[in-house]
């Protein structure tokens, strides 16, 4: 058995794992760039090992010096998580000529995988159904696109190498083809060293259905039921679900054994998941195999009652699978709901900052949170922008949703901008909740995915505007000099509160009338107050309405979280220093990054809409474009430079 094992990964994956190998008596080993070096995994580790600067290229990326730890520290064996190192065959290979354990499969399995192209040929000679397309080796433009002629659109590009959405585009004429091209080439080149591509018909409207496989080293193999990944956005998952609503037992069991015959064909041993589009008509196609654990892992374990982790790390240590097909039983239902640090109602951007307010759901009552971040850490430029993975079951899906719906509520989160109103919105939609799911459902249901414009502002405003003044009063001393009570000589004590939210503005004028109590005039109505505030809940009387309201607030803003989500107020009026798009031209990096590509030239005349600059950020791919026909007039970065947010990039003048 495995005594010492550590994790070549960071955030919630490496906390995840160490949960589990210290359930099991094993000794942890984390390592950590620059940019993670007080991170909750360092933290949970036995030992921690530094290898290197923010920059994952030079660090989580840095198979040498990952190996040079685990010699260090004694570790005989190495879990990649995912992500990073966890599907790359010479790292595997590099373990194994070190006499370490790679938690994962053979590399040969890793090889044959790692091509989806090649993955297709042996998918379709173990006969595992595929989706039309062309999966050859050369990769000139004019062989692509006279294979693009012949598979039709709409088409998918795809890295041949990589994952989770990265190097993939969707392209719907031939006119798009050579852009979506190069892009989808360059992003595929930046993640995974490679630029090849595959193409393949575009299916609308279907689901994405995917099996986990599990096999060891002794000859057994077993699927542990399948999720539904079908809620996407830029072709990266949201919400997951366990197991897949309205597939019938037939295709569950279809589905289970081809995937079988997938693993069993390139020899796996170890996690791995079979990823399937599943059509309306009831077909389903070969998508991919990932050869190693999945982000949504969670799920699966919650319906299954198993540790995927532990037979992992069993199955590496020479050991049978703990259950046959037949022990194998699904049980209730469970939701995943990935919040990430992003702005939903800004293409979902990623977001950069420090979490200065962080209150979680109760991990009870089938509530679980698998995370990497405390209160107080920063969400850098440098990572994926996941915060943490809300998991929850219960025993059918309408109780496991409603379950996730409240959970979300609860998840209270200031400091930057995250997902998390909008997954409640995702998981309230009446589409959603009947089950109509697609690929394609973000984009479908776009409009009423947006937030709620009916909200009272003023009535929010108010309830900042009291949970000022309290906690004022609860921070300050006994002084009455000190006691923020609004107290005049010969006149009632009045509060003037100054908020914005938004282009609005509001003034709170507040009468204190004792202790905890208020009374507000409104025109010619008059409403009393009564609060109490107990750490960021906020309890208010109204007349014969008592209800409450949980409250973040900072020297520059006053977060209230209420049942239509979060509503925040500035203290004061903010320079709006981004938003002038006519100061910069509208042409400014939207966050921290590397410029990719500079598309264009000093005196170049441009179109509105046209590529200027490729950057990248967040291992994601951005285009910043044209905002208006004109000239290019001065370039301030050239490739390779590093950007931050705001910093105009090019400057076009606009034409007469």
């Amino acid at each position: 058995m495995i005594n010492t094992l550590l994790i070549a990964n960071r955030g919630e994956i490496a906390c995840r794992i160490i949960s589990t190998a210290k359930k099991m008596g094993i000794r942890t080993v984390a390592v950590y760039s620059d940019a993670d070096r007080n991170a909750r995994h360092v933290k949970l580790a036995d030992n921690a090992v530094h290898i290197g600067p923010a920059a994952s290229t030079e660090s989580y990326l840095r198979s040498d010096k990952i190996i040079a730890a685990a010699k260090q520290t004694g570790a005989e064996a190495i879990h990649p998580g995912y992500g990073f190192l966890s599907e790359n065959e010479d790292f595997a290979d590099a373990c194994q000529a070190n006499d370490i354990i790679f938690v994962g499969p053979p590399v040969a399995s890793i090889a044959a995988m790692g091509s989806k192209s090649a993955a297709k040929a042996i998918m379709q000679d173990a006969g595992v159904p595929l989706v039309p397309g062309y999966h050859g080796s050369e990769q000139d433009t004019d062989t692509l696109k006279a294979e693009a002629e012949k598979v039709g659109f709409p088409l998918l590009l795809k890295a041949a190498y990589g994952g989770g959405g990265k190097g993939m585009r969707v392209v719907e004429n031939m006119g798009e083809f050579d852009e979506a091209l190069s892009s989808a080439k360059r992003e595929a080149k930046s993640s995974f060293g490679n630029d090849k591509v595959l193409l393949e018909r575009f299916i609308r409207n279907p689901r994405h259905v995917e099996i986990q496989v599990f096999t060891d080293e002794h000859g057994n193999a077993v699927y542990l039921a399948e999720r539904d990944c079908s809620v996407q956005r830029r072709h990266q998952k949201v919400l997951e679900e366990a197991p897949a609503p309205a597939l019938t037992e037939k295709t569950r069991k279809d589905m289970g054994e081809a995937a079988i015959r997938a693993a069993q064909a390139i020899d796996y041993v170890g996690a791995g998941t079979v990823e399937f589009l599943f059509d309306q008509s009831g077909e389903f196609y070969f998508m991919e195999m990932n050869t190693r654990l999945q982000v949504e892992h969670p799920v699966t374990e919650m319906i299954t009652g198993q540790d995927l982790v532990e037979w992992q790390l069993l199955v590496a240590s020479g050991q049978p699978l703990p259950l046959a097909q037949n022990d194998i039983q699904v049980n209730g239902h469970a939701f995943e709901a990935r919040i990430y640090a992003e702005d939903p109602d800004n293409d979902f951007l990623p977001c950069t900052g420090t979490i200065n307010h962080l209150r979680t759901p109760a991990e009870i009552n089938g509530v679980r949170i698998d995370t990497g971040i405390e209160e107080g850490d920063e969400i850098s430029a440098f990572y994926d922008p996941m915060i943490a993975k809300l998991i929850v079951w219960d025993t059918d899906r309408s109780r496991a949703l409603l379950r996730l719906q409240k959970a979300l509520r609860e998840y209270r989160l200031t400091g930057l901008t995250t997902n998390v109103d909008f997954l409640h919105r995702l998981a309230s939609h009446p589409e959603f909740v009947n089950t109509n799911l697609t690929t394609e459902f973000i984009q479908q249901h776009q409009d009423a995915l947006a937030p709620d414009s009916s909200v009272n502002h003023q009535q929010i405003a108010t309830e900042a505007a009291l949970f000022d003044i309290v906690q004022r009063q609860q921070q300050r001393g006994s002084s009455p000099w000190q006691s923020g009570n609004a107290f005049r000589v010969n006149s009632a004590a009045t509060h003037s509160i100054p908020l914005q939210f938004n282009d609005d503005h509001y003034t709170i004028a507040l009468v204190e009338t004792g202790k905890g109590e208020f009374t507000q005039h409104i025109d010619e109505e008059s409403i009393h107050w009564q609060v109490s505030l107990t750490d960021d809940k906020l309890t208010l009387t109204a007349g014969d309405m008592r209800y409450s309201r949980y409250v973040s607030a900072d020297d520059q803003q006053i977060t209230v979280f209420t049942d239509n989500g979060p509503v925040t107020f500035h203290r004061h009026r903010v320079a709006d220093t981004l938003s002038d798009d006519t100061a910069h031209g509208g042409h400014v990096a939207p966050m921290n990054g590397t410029i990719m590509e500079v598309l264009v030239t000093k005196g170049d005349t441009v179109e509105k809409d046209q590529a200027l600059v490729i950057m990248e950020a967040m291992k994601m791919e951005y285009t910043i474009r044209a905002g208006h026909d004109g000239e290019v007039t001065d370039i301030f970065f050239a490739a390779g430079d590093l950007v931050s947010d705001g910093d105009e990039l090019i400057a076009v003048s606009e034409a007469e």
